[in-house]
């Protein structure tokens, strides 16, 4: 069964900008949680667990592919810096 799709805008303040670090906001993450019966957490740019150590350490090699193989990846790009990768 395919998850239902949910448009998210950065006016309505669901995801962040660009400029802003790019990935949702806690408004989004709850609409897409919500919509879906996902449980999207927030970014774990300093992680405090292992856990967030764990899926900081699987978001930034999951967008490094992202960022590799894209002609134009700035949210990507924007992402990765939100989340401190590379550090």
């Amino acid at each position: 069964m395919a998850k239902k799709s949910v448009s998210l805008s950065v006016g309505r303040g669901e995801k962040l900008s660009t400029k802003a670090g790019a990935g949702l906001t806690a408004k989004g993450r709850e609409r897409y949680n919500k919509a879906t019966g996902s449980n999207l957490k927030p970014p774990a740019p300093n992680p405090k667990t292992k856990a967030d150590e764990g899926r900081k350490k699987s978001f930034c090699s999951r967008m490094a592919g992202v960022v590799s193989k894209s002609k134009n990846a700035e949210r990507a790009k924007a992402s990765m810096r939100r989340w401190n990768c590379g550090k």
